[in-house]
């Protein structure tokens, strides 16, 4: 199977250093003409945002924000406002189980991007915090990982 393209517009780095990510998940979202034109600008953040499912059984997010577009005037919307995700209701139905019967797990967007249709995406993360320690030991490794590739690429120079 050949390599989707798609253009990433935001990651989400910090989610990567305070969850371990358990599972993947692919959503639409709802946006207005000026908010996906600030999003081809790259004009979007999802650092302190999340995703949870509503009592009337809606995918949404908090906390994305959307700069304004420029040229948009009165047709630009509240940068922070919630925007309903699309995906299929046995998939929502399936995350909502998933939520509500393992302890310690919530949904993070992980990145923003635009599909080789032109649509725009959201890649959410079944997410567990990390603790201290945790974040510790994961910085470890990647120091190991490091000092272990500077030594090989030392090496190689000889």
């Amino acid at each position: 199977m050949a390599k989707r393209s798609r253009k990433v517009v935001a990651n989400n780095k910090k989610a990567f250093h305070d969850y371990f990510i358990e599972e993947r998940f692919e959503a639409g979202i709802v946006l207005t003409g000026t908010e996906i034109k600030s999003i081809r600008r790259g004009a979007v953040s999802i650092k302190e945002s999340y995703a949870k499912i509503t009592s009337r059984g809606e995918l949404v997010v908090t906390g994305m924000h959307i700069a304004p577009y420029e040229q948009g005037n009165r047709f630009n919307v509240d940068p922070l406002r919630v925007r309903t995700l699309l995906m299929h209701r046995r998939e929502i139905n399936k995350l909502y189980n998933t939520l509500k019967t393992k302890q310690g797990l919530t949904l993070i967007p992980l990145s923003v991007y635009i599909d080789e249709n032109g649509r725009c995406k959201v890649e959410l993360g079944l997410a567990r915090g990390k603790k201290i320690y945790d974040k510790r030991e994961t910085e470890a490794k990647k120091d190991a990982e490091r000092k272990m590739d500077k030594a090989i690429k030392a090496m190689k120079q000889r």
